[in-house]
């Protein structure tokens, strides 16, 4: 085990979120050599909880999202815990939290009373509205932020049921936009040499993600034409089942019809098809021009149409299954998946930092940690001696783990 290193070394972060946005944004963080300090509660952060190893309070979810950081417990309601994490504040670069600006309100914690101890600090705050609407004190979830943005109604249309994107697309996506607002104000701090309070609402982040798409023709005022973008509705608009598995094919330019066209032996239909004559009409016919494909699919094995197809420059890919993505050759080839031993539950498996850096790679592993593990390390990092910190734990304000056998 050893402390990461990159771009983003001697950047420290203390961590007040929890689950899985503002974890997700934090562990790109430190995957990039900052140094990330989670404080928790004395319960944990609520993903430790969940699926296998949660027992030892270290399941899957919470392992995939709290890589190479430490793992801080202290009471912020207890007046002792609250003067540790200010201390702990006044050292850090970026506060992150993801709770209702109130709940920091009545923890004394709000972007005032940091600056107070330093006025350098980029104050992250993840939440499910911008603070300036009716939706201000709503409660935000993956789900509810799904359904708020319209992604049921579009899984409707495109599909006949209304449901939720099989994943925490919301959470992911918000985290992902939260680590580059984190990067883009440590270069303004840079600067100016000033800090700022910075506000990420899940349901305005999301907002342009499924209107960029299906805005359509009301980006026009008037409107030029109906909400939503066919191609992406399409029910048809899905991995085509071959004779042995499925295969996604994006038929789409001129030229990638052309070639389909000659590999199922009609290339006049080029000609005489006036569904096929443009990239309007095609979008316009995207369902039945869909099922043209999928009946012509299911006649080859998804080897044979991916040969077929690559060869004649039509992007294909096999579709995986989440057994056969761990298989992946292109991923096996570059080292993706790793091992790691962890101290306390085995062998995990781990994924790369997907970016490559030329100058500054990062490297190092620190696995995920367990609760409290780093406590009375940060503590005296913070400033703290033995006996400020002995007081600290003698008061129930701060925990730290049983020592393992």
């Amino acid at each position: 085990m050893t402390s990461p290193t990159g771009p983003l070394e001697g950047v420290r972060v203390v961590d007040l979120t929890a689950v899985l946005m503002g974890p997700s944004a934090t562990q790109l963080l430190a995957d990039l050599g900052a140094d990330v300090i989670k404080v928790e509660t004395p319960g944990g952060d609520a993903t430790r909880n969940i699926g296998p190893g949660s027992d030892e309070k270290m399941g899957p979810i919470f392992l995939g999202a709290n890589r190479n950081k430490r793992s801080v417990v202290l009471d912020l309601k207890s007046p002792a815990g609250h003067a540790a994490f200010l201390r702990l504040a006044a050292t850090a670069d970026v506060l992150t939290c993801n709770v209702r600006p109130a709940a920091m309100a009545r923890l004394g914690l709000t972007y005032e009373a940091v600056a107070e101890v330093n006025p350098r600090i980029v104050y992250v705050s993840m939440i499910g509205y911008s603070q300036r609407g009716p939706y201000a004190k709503s409660p935000a979830f993956d789900d509810l932020i799904q359904a708020a943005i319209g992604t049921p109604h579009a899984m409707e249309r495109a599909s006949g049921t209304a449901r939720y994107v099989p994943m925490n697309i919301a959470d992911r996506s918000v985290g992902l936009y939260a680590f580059g607002v984190i990067g883009a104000a440590l270069f303004a701090r840079e600067r100016t040499g000033r800090g700022q309070r910075i506000d990420v609402p899940m349901f305005e982040t999301m907002v342009p993600y499924i209107l960029g798409d299906h805005l359509y023709g009301h980006k026009f005022v008037p409107a030029r034409g109906d909400f939503g973008y066919p191609r992406v509705l399409a029910r048809s608009r899905q991995p085509h089942r071959t004779k042995d598995g499925f295969v996604s094919c994006t038929i789409y330019h001129d030229h990638h019809w052309k070639a389909f066209l000659e590999i199922i032996g009609h290339p006049e239909w080029l000609q005489t098809d006036p569904r096929l004559a443009t990239m309007s009409t095609r979008i316009a016919h995207a369902d039945e021009l869909e099922e043209l494909v999928k009946t012509e699919l299911a006649q080859r094995t998804t080897a044979e149409w991916a040969d077929l197809l690559k060869k004649a420059d039509v992007p294909v890919f096999p579709a995986h299954t989440f057994e056969s993505l761990l298989q992946d050759p292109h991923l096996g080839a570059i080292g993706f998946f790793r091992e790691e031993e962890h101290p306390s539950l085995g062998t995990i498996r781990e994924t790369a930092v997907p970016s490559e850096w030329q100058g500054t790679p990062p490297a190092g592993y620190r696995p995920p940690p367990r609760l409290g593990e780093h406590t009375v390390q940060v503590l005296a990092e913070a400033g703290l001696d033995d006996e400020a910190i002995g007081r600290v734990l003698a008061a129930n304000a701060a925990w730290v783990p049983p020592v393992r056998g």
